[in-house]
């Protein structure tokens, strides 16, 4: 079975005030940090990573100077992650049946989390890392609280996320008809009836979205390199 990894990296970082995704991370890219895992698992057979379109020329040369071991494509991202998303899946190879979507601001990904998302998917029409809430949920409205939420029912989305191929188009397709703009791609795929499943992550595969993340990832980074 042939195995697309469609990561996007096309975000601005405003949040983060900048693009983390290029910033230097230990000692290189923190993208190429990311990448590692996908490069090394025998399982996926090419990279489609979806940057800015500024970054496009650039990055394709410094990626294909580093990874030699399978085809990998750099294309343009989109206004949204899903736009993004879209543009990696057009340009991933016609005769994949599966495509395992990764944040690319993921650095700590592993090659076994990859495999376990992978091998779930026999069961699914689409399966997504995740990990169980340590702490109490609480639903609010203002500054009211609603409900407690059941802490056992409430898990935490993560990247990787494996789909099929022809699920995951129909549904980013129907997403774009009628203006839904998801929060992952699995949302998008349980909103049209389609079955998504889960394995169970790492707490160490978080997501640097702000400036506090990446302190957290660099004491992970230093604590994995002692």
């Amino acid at each position: 079975m042939k195995i697309s990894a469609v990561i996007p990296a096309a975000g601005s970082g405003e949040r983060f005030g900048g693009k983390k995704q290029l910033k230097t991370f230990g000692s290189r890219p923190l993208l190429f940090y990311t990448l590692q895992p996908f490069i090394d698992s025998e399982l996926i057979d090419e990279i489609v990573v979806v940057v800015p379109k500024e970054d496009v020329s650039q990055l394709d040369r410094e990626l294909r100077s580093v990874i030699s071991a399978k085809p990998v494509k750099v294309v343009a991202g989109g206004n949204t992650r899903q736009n993004s998303v879209q543009n990696g899946l057009a340009a991933a190879d016609e005769s994949s049946e599966l495509i395992c979507v990764h944040d690319a601001v993921r650095p700590f990904v592993t090659e076994a989390l990859i495999q376990k998302a992978v091998n779930a998917c026999s069961d699914h029409d689409g399966v997504i890392v995740a990990q169980p809430s340590t702490d109490t949920v609480k639903k609010v409205m203002d500054d009211q609280i609603l409900e407690t939420l059941p802490r056992e029912t409430i898990w935490r989305a993560q990247t990787p996320q494996v789909f099929s191929k022809p699920a995951l188009q129909e549904a980013l397709e129907m997403a774009e008809d009628e203006n839904i703009q998801g929060t992952d791609e699995a949302s998008l795929l349980e909103r049209i009836g389609y079955q998504v499943g889960f394995v169970e992550g790492s707490p160490l595969n978080i997501k640097i979205t702000t400036e506090e993340d990446w302190l957290f990832a660099e004491a992970i980074y230093n604590k994995l390199h002692e």
